[in-house]
Protein backbone atom coordinates (compact mmCIF):
# COMPACT_ATOMS: atom_id res chain seq x y z
CA UNK A 1 0.00 0.00 0.00
CA UNK A 2 1.46 3.37 -1.17
CA UNK A 3 1.12 6.48 0.76
CA UNK A 4 0.91 9.67 -0.34
CA UNK A 5 2.43 12.94 0.76
CA UNK A 6 1.65 14.06 4.09
CA UNK A 7 -1.22 16.41 4.34
CA UNK A 8 0.40 19.73 5.24
CA UNK A 9 -3.00 20.89 7.26
CA UNK A 10 -3.11 18.06 9.22
CA UNK A 11 0.22 18.03 10.14
CA UNK A 12 -0.19 21.93 11.14
CA UNK A 13 -2.98 21.33 12.93
CA UNK A 14 -1.17 18.53 15.27
CA UNK A 15 1.75 20.37 15.75
CA UNK A 16 -0.41 23.14 17.30
CA UNK A 17 -2.56 20.77 19.32
CA UNK A 18 0.95 19.66 20.87
CA UNK A 19 1.76 22.94 21.60
CA UNK A 20 -1.24 23.76 23.34
CA UNK A 21 -1.47 20.81 25.75
CA UNK A 22 2.60 20.97 26.04
CA UNK A 23 1.76 24.49 27.03
CA UNK A 24 -0.69 23.46 29.70
CA UNK A 25 1.47 20.70 30.84
CA UNK A 26 4.71 22.70 31.78
CA UNK A 27 2.58 25.14 33.57
CA UNK A 28 1.08 22.23 35.45
CA UNK A 29 4.45 21.09 36.09
CA UNK A 30 6.40 23.84 36.82
CA UNK A 31 3.80 24.99 39.55
CA UNK A 32 2.71 28.13 37.36
CA UNK A 33 -0.91 29.47 37.93
CA UNK A 34 -2.39 30.68 34.58
CA UNK A 35 -5.41 32.89 34.68
CA UNK A 36 -8.16 31.87 34.21
CA UNK A 37 -8.14 34.01 30.54
CA UNK A 38 -5.53 31.96 29.95
CA UNK A 39 -6.99 28.59 30.50
CA UNK A 40 -9.91 29.33 28.83
CA UNK A 41 -7.98 30.40 26.21
CA UNK A 42 -6.11 27.51 25.90
CA UNK A 43 -9.20 25.35 25.62
CA UNK A 44 -11.38 27.40 23.62
CA UNK A 45 -8.42 26.97 20.70
CA UNK A 46 -8.02 23.46 21.21
CA UNK A 47 -11.52 22.57 20.79
CA UNK A 48 -11.90 24.80 17.26
CA UNK A 49 -8.79 23.79 15.81
CA UNK A 50 -10.49 19.92 16.48
CA UNK A 51 -13.71 20.65 14.98
CA UNK A 52 -12.84 23.26 12.52
CA UNK A 53 -9.19 22.75 11.76
CA UNK A 54 -8.67 25.89 12.78
CA UNK A 55 -8.95 28.48 15.22
CA UNK A 56 -10.00 31.65 13.21
CA UNK A 57 -12.36 32.53 10.38
CA UNK A 58 -11.77 35.62 9.26
CA UNK A 59 -8.91 35.21 5.97
CA UNK A 60 -7.54 38.17 6.82
CA UNK A 61 -6.40 37.46 10.44
CA UNK A 62 -3.66 34.97 8.94
CA UNK A 63 -2.85 32.24 6.31
CA UNK A 64 -5.71 29.69 5.19
CA UNK A 65 -3.19 27.22 5.83
CA UNK A 66 -2.60 28.11 9.05
CA UNK A 67 -4.48 26.45 12.35
CA UNK A 68 -3.91 29.88 14.33
CA UNK A 69 -4.19 33.32 13.27
CA UNK A 70 -0.78 35.57 13.81
CA UNK A 71 -2.42 37.04 17.44
CA UNK A 72 -3.02 33.80 18.35
CA UNK A 73 0.00 32.45 18.03
CA UNK A 74 1.36 35.40 19.56
CA UNK A 75 -0.41 34.73 22.73
CA UNK A 76 0.46 30.95 22.68
CA UNK A 77 4.16 32.07 22.76
CA UNK A 78 3.37 34.52 25.60
CA UNK A 79 1.60 31.65 27.56
CA UNK A 80 4.27 29.04 26.96
CA UNK A 81 7.28 32.02 27.94
CA UNK A 82 4.97 32.08 31.33
CA UNK A 83 4.69 28.06 31.66
CA UNK A 84 8.18 28.34 31.19
CA UNK A 85 8.80 30.68 34.05
CA UNK A 86 10.76 33.34 31.16
CA UNK A 87 10.27 36.87 30.85
CA UNK A 88 6.65 37.97 29.48
CA UNK A 89 7.29 41.14 28.50
CA UNK A 90 7.57 42.51 24.93
CA UNK A 91 10.97 42.66 23.16
CA UNK A 92 12.13 46.04 22.41
CA UNK A 93 11.90 46.65 18.84
CA UNK A 94 14.49 49.71 18.49
CA UNK A 95 17.05 48.87 20.84
CA UNK A 96 18.75 50.53 23.95
CA UNK A 97 17.86 54.37 23.97
CA UNK A 98 20.71 56.13 23.47
CA UNK A 99 21.65 60.07 24.94
CA UNK A 100 20.20 62.83 23.16
CA UNK A 101 23.05 64.47 21.82
CA UNK A 102 23.83 68.22 22.41
CA UNK A 103 23.45 70.64 19.42
CA UNK A 104 26.84 71.68 18.45
CA UNK A 105 25.93 75.46 19.26
CA UNK A 106 25.05 75.15 22.63
CA UNK A 107 28.26 76.00 24.65
CA UNK A 108 28.18 79.09 23.08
Amino acid sequence: MKRGPPDRRDQAKRAVLNALRRARRTADRAGIELSEWEGEFLGSVEERIKTYGRAFADPEKGAPSQPLSALQAVKLKQITAKAKGEDTRPARRFGPRRPKATPPDADE
